[in-house]
């Protein structure tokens, strides 16, 4: 297929994030970003007690609102393309990516279960820092080892409770009258495609990293009704088959295919053009490579802000630690796709200086910044466990918790946020390694995402990773990424490949290591991995989050 680039012709990215929604407008021929726009949520995070109804949430659960989603089309889509200055009809399509696993149960048509039965918790979209489900997970990775099921090896050893199937467990066991209603139970990412085009598809990507969809196929009927003898048929409701085939009408999509045309409805919504392409839906991590033009091997992209998403393409296949997965075509076709990831980064520092340095007021990052980045390497004499939201890899363990080691009565404020800056960066240099070690060489370090703007944790990066960072030339990574495969989808580019390299953009290099910096944190890092090793069986961590929980209840 050759491409078609129209000078006059663009594309919409909608890139559905944690508290939020943003759309960008984007010209085809060069990937020149005109217009973009951001709705934030009106239920942001569901933590503490559902909307309405006021009923409470246990420990350790995160809900979404489909509504949300919604009013993200109808408001920051047409102010983008108002911001852009550009004309709808020129708009040839739209392309859409989304946290994951944000999952929810919906009837046969889509409608999701919550509008019907808003007062049942497990009615809700799950939001992929749902954590409640750790042990369905337990239990499923712990009779996958004793199966010597084929499928694990691909996930590090573990699937997350964060996945597809530790939360439809948990709906069975905790609300099965729910699950008994839930005809579907799909990715948002999927979702709201169906809402755009009036089809209901399935894209490779999520089905393959948080679906466990391996080699064609689920994990088989047998292995789940050993789980629960209810779950048997759980496949089913996820409606899908192998890549291009048609199962139930479903089909399991290509990234950077076209999932549809824009209806009549979601044009209304969105002030596009009715028939515009759709491309089919994607994370919000893996969609991010081809923003900053990084979809060869080696090229791993970490996407960092509330939590961070390590992707990387490659063309050969190995068993990773505790890597998140790899799949079959899950970041462009024809490459394994690997994924890691850290589940909580900025929310780190967010949840440091909201409960404790509020006195800094609104600017209290930017004020502990630039007092932490006087110190010499160590002189707070601290190191941190990155853990406050679990761990994803190399541990694949959300019941972990954060430990910071070596207070004294000389402890200040920003002695601890240096230290949580560096066990970050600490956690990251243990997924490079770990890759490594798995005969999966790392060639290039990418770095996008929200935190991409603190200069001074960059630096500490590169230093802790002793290699050079490159940098995202985006600040909307996501929305860009979409906006690519909304290009591809339309069929102005005939690849992934050859869209990014038109219409993404990163600076290599952007940041390189100091020596003598790199130096130091080898001792420290030294001692987060002793922190790491001592902690990670999870004895003393479990044992105080169980102790914790039966105190709520």
């Amino acid at each position: 297929m050759e491409s078609h680039v129209n000078a006059n012709s663009y594309v919409v990215g909608v890139d559905f994030g944690t508290l939020s929604g943003r759309a960008v407008v984007v010209r085809v021929h060069d990937g020149a970003e005109l217009g973009s726009a951001v709705h934030e949520y009106t239920h942001r995070v569901i933590e503490t007690e559902l909307p309405g109804s006021g009923v409470r949430l246990g420990p350790d659960w995160a809900l979404q609102s489909p509504q949300d989603w919604i009013d993200v089309l109808r408001t920051a889509v047409p102010e983008a393309v108002a911001a852009a200055g550009v004309a709808p009809e020129q708009v040839i399509g739209i392309g859409t990516d989304f946290t994951a696993c944000t999952v929810l149960p919906t009837t046969a048509d889509g409608t999701p279960l919550c509008t019907e039965t808003p007062a049942e918790p497990h009615a809700w979209p799950k939001l992929w820092k749902h954590h409640a489900a750790q042990p369905h997970a337990d239990r499923i990775n712990d009779l996958a080892a004793r199966r010597g099921e084929s499928w694990l090896p691909r996930y590090g050893g573990k699937i997350s409770s964060e996945w597809e199937f530790a939360k439809a467990l948990q709906v069975l066991e905790e609300a099965p009258d729910v699950y008994a209603r839930a005809e579907r139970w799909i990715e948002a990412a999927d979702w709201i495609i169906w809402q755009l085009t009036g089809v209901e598809s399935r894209n490779v990507c999520t089905a393959g990293y948080k679906g466990v969809f391996q080699d064609g196929r689920y994990p088989s009927e047998e292995f789940l009704a050993e789980l629960n003898p209810g779950f048997a048929g759980f496949a089913a409701k996820l409606a899908t088959g192998q890549v291009g085939d048609q199962v139930g009408g479903v089909t399991l999509a290509p990234l950077g295919g076209l999932a549809g045309r824009l209806t009549a409805r979601a044009a209304g919504w969105t002030g596009l053009p009715e028939g515009a392409a759709v491309a089919v839906g994607n994370v919000d991590a893996h969609v991010t490579a081809a923003a900053a033009d990084a979809v060869r091997p080696g090229q791993m992209v970490a996407i960092m802000g509330t939590s961070t998403c390590h992707i990387m393409p490659s063309d050969q296949l190995a068993e990773v630690p505790g890597m998140c997965g790899v799949v079959q075509d899950g970041i462009v076709p024809g490459l394994w796709g690997y994924e890691a990831g850290q589940s909580a980064v900025g929310d780190i520092f967010a949840w440091f200086v909201d409960s404790f340095v509020d006195s800094l007021g609104a600017d209290g990052h930017e004020q502990l910044t630039s007092l932490a980045e006087k110190q010499a390497v160590g002189q707070h004499g601290l190191v941190a466990l990155d853990w406050f939201g679990g761990n994803r890899s190399v541990l694949v363990d959300h019941n972990l918790s954060g430990v910071i080691v070596g207070q004294t009565l000389a402890t200040r404020p920003e002695d601890v946020y240096r230290a949580l800056i560096e066990s970050t960066a600490y956690g990251a240099r243990m997924i490079v390694e770990t890759f490594e070690q798995s005969g999966v060489p790392v060639e290039e370090f990418v770095v996008a995402g929200g935190l991409l703007k603190n200069p001074f944790l960059m630096q500490v990066y590169a230093d802790v990773l002793r290699r050079p960072l490159s940098a995202i030339g985006s600040d909307q990574g996501p929305a860009l990424g979409s906006a690519i495969h909304a290009a591809v989808a339309a069929g102005a580019y005939p690849s992934i490949e050859e869209a990014a390299a038109a219409m993404g953009r990163r600076k290599e290099a952007a940041y390189v290591p100091d020596q003598a910096r790199a130096d130091a944190y080898d001792r420290l890092y030294a001692e987060y991995r002793r922190l790491h090793d001592f902690f990670g069986d999870g004895h003393m961590l479990h044992t105080l989050r169980a102790i914790r929980n039966e105190a709520h209840s």
